[in-house]
């Protein structure tokens, strides 16, 4: 039994979800977010061996969008594929999902049979789920790319300079004493980025950050 969570912003989206992969007794969804900030709590509520096995997203949703939730999500929790679910199509938005950690890019416009054949192919071979429009998009893009240009990274989580600083002194293993002797600034000042930094990666400790901060190359 393969295991999906759905993360839409909208109920008749995730109904309509659902309703697609209940005539594949392969699929049991075991988790339904309203946006990515739910989903987070949720996740970590789950015990490990429950876990969904591939993540439904959706992108333009309050609190945490879905390129956010992903880049969070897909560093805790290396072993869960993570799929782009949405009616946006445009290459921006393309190339932050793939960058923050989406193994797929599916349009809600595909049927339930294609949607199940394309995560069944992802369960079984590993082989990333997209879209023949999208498809298409990616290989525009890269036919067009500069191969001399350098590709500007999209900033996911958008720290600023003296956060990055300190998120790398962090993963150095410096306690906030210290981080604050080498900046020059107070300890309170380092605790105050500190949680901060934690904000925008939508994280509660140190250590969580510090895999996040690992696994996008922040540091």
């Amino acid at each position: 039994m393969i295991r999906i969570a759905i993360v839409d912003d909208k109920l008749r989206n995730r109904r309509m979800v659902m309703e697609k992969l209940a005539v594949n007794p392969f699929f049991s969804v075991v988790l339904e977010a309203e946006d990515g900030s739910a989903f987070l709590d949720k996740i970590q509520a789950i015990h490990p061996d429950d876990l969904p096995h591939i993540v439904l997203m959706d992108l333009e949703m309050p609190h945490i969008n879905g390129v956010a939730a992903i880049a969070t999500a897909s560093s805790l929790y290396p072993g869960i594929r993570f799929v782009v679910l949405t009616v946006f199509d445009d290459e921006e938005k393309i190339f932050q999902a793939i960058k923050a950690g989406a193994s797929g890019y599916l349009l809600k416009e595909e049927s339930g049979e294609v949607l199940a054949e394309m995560l069944l192919s992802l369960w079984e071979s590993g082989a990333g789920p997209i879209s023949p429009s999208i498809a298409y998009k990616i290989l525009q893009m890269l036919q067009t790319k500069d191969p001399a240009q350098k590709t500007e990274q999209p900033d996911i989580f958008r720290l600023s300079q003296r956060e990055k600083e300190i998120l790398e002194l962090l993963a150095g293993g410096f306690e906030y004493k210290e981080i604050a002797d080498k900046l020059f600034i107070s300890p309170n000042t380092v605790k105050k980025h500190c949680i901060s930094i934690y904000q925008k990666l939508h994280v509660s400790n140190r250590t969580q950050a510090v895999k996040i901060a690992y696994a996008k190359g922040l540091v």
